[in-house]
Formats: C-alpha cells, sequence, structure tokens
C-alpha cells in the first residue's frame, strides 16, 4: 500500500477522531473554568476555610499526573459503585485537572492587579463585590488570557491520554489504523500534523483575541508589581 492510498482511507478516520479530540477540549475548559474561576476566588478572598479547600484542591490535582487521575476515575470508581461511561470519565478528569490549572492563572491575574484600584472603587461607592465585578475581574481576565491560551493547546494535546480508556479520538484512531496496516510510522506521523494544524490555529487565533484585548500598560502594571 502507498502513503497516498493509506491517506485516502486513513483521513475520514482521523477527521473523525480529531472532531471527537476537539469536542473533549472544549468541553474539558468549560469545566475547568466553572471550576477554577471560582476556586481562584475562593483563594483570594473566601477566607481561611475557602482559601485551604481552593489551595488543597489546586496543589492535590496539579502535583499528581492527569493520567493517574483518569484510571482513578475510570477504573477505581467502579470498586465503590460508580461506573462512568468513557466519555464522562475523560470529561471529569481532564476537567478537574484543567480547573486546577485555570485556578492558579486566575488567582495570578487577580492578584496582579493593584490594591489601589479596589480602594479607588470603594472611595467612588463601590462595594468590595462590585468593585470585584467590574473593576478587578474584567482586567483579570486580560492578564490571564496567555496564560489561559497555552491551556488550551496543552489540553489539545492531554485529551491523547484517553485513548487509554477507549475513547475514540486522534490517537486512538491512529493507535488502530497502525495496528490494522502495519505502518506506525506514517500513521503517527499523520496524526502529528493534526495535531500540529489544530494547535497553529488555535494559537494564531488566540494571539489575535489577545492582541485586541490587550490594555496598553496594564501588563506594565502587573510585572511591576
Amino acid at each position: 500500500m502507498t502513503y497516498l492510498t493509506f491517506l485516502e482511507i486513513a483521513l475520514p478516520e482521523l477527521w473523525e477522531g480529531t472532531l471527537i479530540t476537539l469536542q473533549i477540549t472544549l468541553i474539558t475548559l468549560i469545566i475547568g473554568f466553572v471550576i477554577g474561576f471560582p476556586a481562584a476566588l475562593a483563594r483570594i478572598y473566601g477566607g481561611k476555610a475557602l482559601g485551604a479547600i481552593s489551595t488543597a484542591y489546586t496543589e492535590v490535582l496539579r502535583g499528581t499526573p492527569v493520567l493517574v487521575q483518569l484510571f482513578i476515575i475510570y477504573y477505581g470508581l467502579p470498586q465503590f459503585g460508580v461506573t462512568l461511561p468513557a466519555f464522562s470519565a475523560a470529561y471529569i478528569a481532564l476537567g478537574l485537572n484543567s480547573g486546577a490549572y485555570q485556578a492558579e492563572y486566575f488567582r495570578g491575574a487577580i492578584q496582579a492587579i493593584s490594591s489601589g484600584q479596589m480602594l479607588a472603587a470603594q472611595s467612588l461607592g463601590m462595594n468590595k463585590l462590585k468593585a470585584i465585578i467590574h473593576i478587578i475581574i474584567p482586567q483579570a481576565f486580560r492578564l490571564a488570557l496567555p496564560a489561559w491560551a497555552n491551556e488550551v493547546v496543552s489540553m489539545v494535546k492531554v485529551t491523547s491520554i484517553v485513548y487509554l480508556t477507549a475513547v475514540p479520538d486522534l490517537m486512538t484512531k491512529a493507535k488502530m489504523l497502525s495496528s490494522k496496516y502495519f505502518n506506525p510510522i506514517e500513521t503517527y506521523l499523520t496524526a502529528a500534523v493534526f495535531y500540529l494544524v489544530i494547535i497553529g490555529i488555535l494559537t494564531v487565533v488566540l494571539s489575535y483575541i489577545e492582541k485586541t484585548t490587550r490594555i496598553p500598560g496594564l501588563e506594565m502594571e502587573a510585572e511591576a508589581r
């Protein structure tokens, strides 16, 4: 079989896997944001109890391999009577892991905002909650965007571990094709090109968003702190 003949067979399969990879990436990033952003707020403004819980969550999830977390959820929970489909286990494991990293990105961005801005907002009659919502958070989102963009790129690559739980993502499709046609070099190089294209497009889009939302001087103020 020539490489072109192989591509005719492989491209539809790899494309299906790519769609699954993008689906997992999107859902896990959303889950990570829904968990991570409140965790960042809890760590900064939630007092000792919530701060301790948030800190424990981020340290445990960032300090252990995501593969171990996936295996605990997919293979470990059934021992306690909780059996999850492969997709659900992937969403939960990767979402929780992403949430821990996103919490740190947002925490760092929030703490980079000058405390003088909170004082200025309160001097204008805003209470602390309104100042956080209308002054601190919009700026923190802009500061966190470069790090969050790295999380998007990283998550595309991290999704490749779900092939170990038989989720039919891009890596799983590549593994199946390699086993079927006994051509691992051609198969995995082709899959690598798919990953490169996805990451290249995401990098360009996120860089454009970062440039259009940047506040002149805000980064310099954060770096000075």
